[in-house]
């Protein structure tokens, strides 16, 4: 209702100045009648003992005189106060009187109507005063003189006097008052005002820094300082949220950035491309338009980050993503899928022929090795295509499909790019099914030995290599070149190569008792993944112990690769297979790492030259050299020496010429099921091959 506390503060001082006010007059006009009540009872009283003193010499010196009766009583006319006055003798009939006209009834309506009902003295009844004295002595009375006196217009008349000369007087005090009061109001309401203002700026310009001016030692000027002190929490408040304000925005961005963006190469990363790709299928498929995927990995990099270690690994992936970076186009999206792995989408051409000029450049721009600290180091790519129409725009599948083409770019020998084919899905479908099916294949004894025979140099069957092969109920036999990896890659390989031993103790008996022989040994070959399995030398002693088989009868094979790469781990393991009785030979030497250093150093009794060289033997005079080199080297160290993948005399003739122990291969049997090699003669003579 107030816009300011002036108004209602000055409306209460002028109210309560008016109060007072009235309540001074009413008591000063309560007083003032109370005082002329007491002067109308003196008056009064001297009056009627005068007038009773002056009738009583009239009455001495002329009893009976009515005029000077009259005139006594004459000076009593110009008294206003004086309604009646009569001169009563002792029987109370009246002598001589004197009364004001037209007085008011009510006035005498509570005085006696007799004269001598009235007491002796001064009475006071209700409007009017009555006063009743005796003329002479009381042993000698001359009479009664009766005053009655009008004491309402007594105090009327001096009522209005007294107002009249009073309130001009009340009304000047209260208005200076009221003046001085709202003067007061106005210097200590002044700074709350000034208060009230600069809170408003405040609030309206929302700059906490500004402080009020306003010094004082009461409430308004601690109102300030309070306030001040507010606008001080406030402002370092803000300052802090706005810290933290710019804290979370940073900690947000740098959330975005990791949920995004790849931390080590910057790169956008899995789940930002296939949001992406998401979206850009869903485009492609309304416009009816193609979307090609270029997916790749590095070839030889888990070779680097074993050896040189994964701070050398992270610079290498800096270098690709900044080398592949440099032949992308404006828009095309490049992104770090995980590892070693990535990704490319064109943006604009996405036809066949620029996607392969594409991974050929890719390809190409990793001729050129890196140098890190010193190294020269050289990565390749293995690059697979996909288009979105062959996977029917689904992520998923648009995403499989390109792997199944980088992988079959490994498997042509890497450094190359492959389009995907709907072909490759069958094979791929295939795999799953043989990586699925291999441990109910082992359970159902689906897996079946084959052997195929060695032979010496006099043309005696000396022993056999186990081959395994599966007889898969929906694929038929399935070879295990193609088993094998998958078995490796599924870590199924330990079963199979349990089973495989499993199965040759089995059948020794029988084959000893077929080749008349106490040397004859049957070969196993072990995988890289078989020589870091910890519990594989307690497995084949337990084996061995069970069947009560002969460890001299049994060889292992294992790849010089796999060998060397495990190396620490085959030595120690094939020391105690060879102090069993075991014998071991190094498969496929010359295809591997060749480092003559580590022939010095492993635990190996025969060496088996691998059938690229004996292939080449006929046509290649380098393959004769290295054949040659082998064999002798073999001898030198006093290990024997197997030739495999003889297919005609000719070969077997320089083998043996040049001093190799023992050779296998199609000329003599090709890998055969146990029934079969029991059906076999136990020597092959020249004139069969003649």
């Amino acid at each position: 209702m107030f816009k300011t506390l002036k108004v209602p503060i000055g409306v209460v001082i002028a109210l309560s100045m008016s109060v007072l006010a009235i309540s001074v007059a009413v008591v000063t006009k309560v007083e003032h009648n109370n005082a002329i009540e007491d002067i109308l009872l003196k008056n009064t009283s001297a009056l009627s003992d005068e007038l009773a003193r002056q009738l009583a010499v009239v009455m001495e010196q002329s009893p009976g005189n009515k005029t000077l009766h009259n005139k006594v009583f004459q000076s009593l006319r110009g008294n206003p106060n004086i309604l009646s006055a009569t001169f009563y003798d002792n029987n109370y009939r009246a002598l001589s009187s004197v009364e004001q006209a037209n007085i008011n009834p009510e006035v005498l309506s509570d005085i006696p109507s007799k004269p001598q009902s009235v007491p002796f003295g001064v009475t006071h009844y209700g409007n009017a005063m009555v006063a009743h004295q005796l003329i002479g002595s009381s042993l000698y009375p001359l009479g009664h003189v009766v005053i009655y006196v009008d004491v309402d217009g007594a105090l009327t008349q001096g009522s209005k006097k007294t107002l009249l000369n009073q309130v001009p007087v009340i009304i000047v005090v209260w208005i200076l008052c009221v003046a001085i009061c709202m003067l007061c109001i106005h210097l200590l309401i002044t700074p709350l005002t000034t208060l009230k203002k600069f809170t408003q700026s405040v609030f309206e310009s929302k700059d906490y820094s500004l402080r009020s001016s306003i010094v004082s030692g009461n409430e308004i000027g601690r109102l300030s300082n309070n306030i001040n002190s507010l606008l001080d929490t406030i402002e370092v408040e803000l300052l802090i949220n706005f810290e933290q304000k710019q804290t979370l925005v940073d900690q947000q961005e740098t959330m975005a950035r990791l949920a995004n963006f790849d931390s080590l190469t910057g790169l956008p990363n899995r789940q930002f491309v296939l949001d992406n790709l998401r979206l850009e299928l869903a485009r492609a498929k309304r416009n009816d338009e193609d979307i090609m995927l270029l997916f790749f990995d590095l070839d030889g990099f888990k070779g680097i980050n074993d050896s040189l270690g994964h701070e050398t690994g992270d610079l290498i992936l800096i270098e690709v993503a900044d080398r592949v970076q440099q032949l992308l186009r404006d828009g095309d999206l490049f992104a770090r899928l995980g590892g070693d792995e990535f990704l490319v989408l064109p943006d604009r051409d996405v036809s066949t022929a620029a996607a392969e000029s594409l991974a050929t450049r890719l390809i190409t721009a990793f001729d050129e090795p890196f140098e890190l600290r010193g190294l020269s180091l050289t990565v390749g790519l293995s690059v697979g295509i996909a288009n979105a129409t062959d996977a029917n725009y689904d992520l998923s599948e648009l995403m499989s499909n390109a792997d199944l083409a980088m992988y079959r770019s490994k498997a042509r020998g890497r450094g190359s790019f492959t389009l995907f084919t709907p072909d490759m899905v069958e094979s791929h479908k295939r795999k799953l099914h043989l990586a699925n099916g291999i441990e109910s294949g082992i359970n159902n004894d689906e897996f079946v030995v084959h052997y195929q025979v060695k032979v010496n140099n006099n043309g005696y069957i000396i022993g056999a290599e186990a081959l395994i092969r599966w007889q898969h109920p929906e694929f038929g036999l399935v070879m295990p070149n193609e088993f094998i990896p998958i078995a490796e890659q599924g870590g199924k390989i330990t079963a199979i190569t349990q089973w495989v031993i499993q199965r040759v103790c089995l059948d020794i008996p029988t084959i000893k008792h077929w080749a008349s022989s106490s040397t004859f040994r049957v070969s196993i070959n072990l995988s890289g993944h078989d020589l870091r399995n910890a519990h594989l030398f307690d497995f084949i002693y337990n084996t061995f112990s069970v069947n009560g088989i002969n460890p001299e009868n049994i060889e292992f094979e294992v790849t010089e690769s796999a060998y060397l790469e495990n190396f620490a781990l085959s030595n120690k393991f094939f020391r105690r297979i060879g102090n069993m009785g075991c014998a071991i030979a190094l498969d496929d030497f010359g295809t591997g790492y060749s480092s003559l250093s580590y022939l010095t150093q492993i635990n190996i009794d025969t060496l088996k030259v691998d059938r690229q060289f004996v292939t080449e033997i006929q046509t290649s005079e380098r393959s004769r050299l290295v054949t040659g080199a082998i064999i002798d080297l073999a001898k030198r160290l006093s290990l024997s020496v197997c030739a495999e993948g003889i297919e005609n005399l000719e070969q077997w003739d320089y083998l043996k010429l040049h001093g190799c122990d023992s050779v296998q291969g199609f000329m003599f049997s090709k890998p055969i099921p146990l029934d079969q090699l029991l059906a076999l003669k136990a020597q092959y003579s020249v004139e069969e091959f003649s």
